[in-house]
């Protein structure tokens, strides 16, 4: 019975959709995965709103809740709204101070506002935004994961990101983070586990390591 076993939720990093996690494969006689998928925010929407109506689609007690990137700055908020058994951050940031320099000076320059949005249907472009890397190679792989291509939502993301204000990760906070992450380096970050060679986008091409690593990680 799936009653006895581990549910855990999955949330893309901005602009993905749950695509990235094809890969991510966990014993079905211990975990029942289940993903979750970005909607275009309301005019002025805060991220704790955003948080409490990407909760009410949980459907168990207690879940595991894993996000990417962005995603996992939004599981650490539903993490304040709802109980979970852990929550798992991958190539992310558990508080203010674990954002690097530049988007600390976005914060207080608005420079971020500044940044050309609206060529969203520029997969080139958007990959830079969010997943911090040069992709000519690989676009077509690109054009598949990054299926969110609305201009309020890219702001508001930016914009969320960069005004991100938590001082201090909830609780049974796991924190996974690659060692040649461009988006969020791991020099700004403490206490996590340290990916070898893992990039912004370990979650897509290091997909071995977590089916390997992530059982342990969520029953310990």
């Amino acid at each position: 019975m799936s009653d006895d076993k581990i549910h855990i939720y999955l949330m893309p990093g901005m602009a993905a959709n749950p695509s990235i996690f094809e890969n991510i494969k966990l014993p079905d006689d211990q975990f029942v995965t289940h993903t979750l998928e970005w909607f275009v925010p309301e005019k002025g929407m805060s991220l704790r709103e955003y948080a409490k109506h990407m909760c009410d689609k949980i459907r168990e007690p207690n879940p595991v809740l894993l996000g990417v990137s962005f995603g996992g700055m939004l599981v650490q908020e539903m993490a304040k709204i709802r109980s979970t058994r852990k929550v798992i951050v991958v190539s992310s940031v558990k508080s203010k101070h674990e954002l690097p320099k530049r988007m600390l000076f976005a914060k207080y320059t608005k420079v971020h506002k500044l940044l050309p949005t609206g060529l969203v249907n520029n997969v080139e472009l958007l990959a830079k935004y969010a997943f911090g890397e040069t992709v000519t190679k690989r676009l077509h792989l690109y054009e598949k994961y990054l299926s969110i291509r609305d201009k309020y939502y890219i702001d508001w993301s930016i914009d969320q990101i960069v005004n991100w204000d938590q001082e201090v990760p909830p609780d049974h906070v796991v924190h996974i983070q690659g060692e040649k992450d461009a988006v969020f380096p791991i020099s700004n970050i403490n206490d996590c586990i340290s990916v070898k060679n893992g990039t912004h986008t370990m979650i897509i091409h290091r997909a071995k390591w977590f089916n390997e690593h992530l059982p342990t990680i969520i029953l310990e």
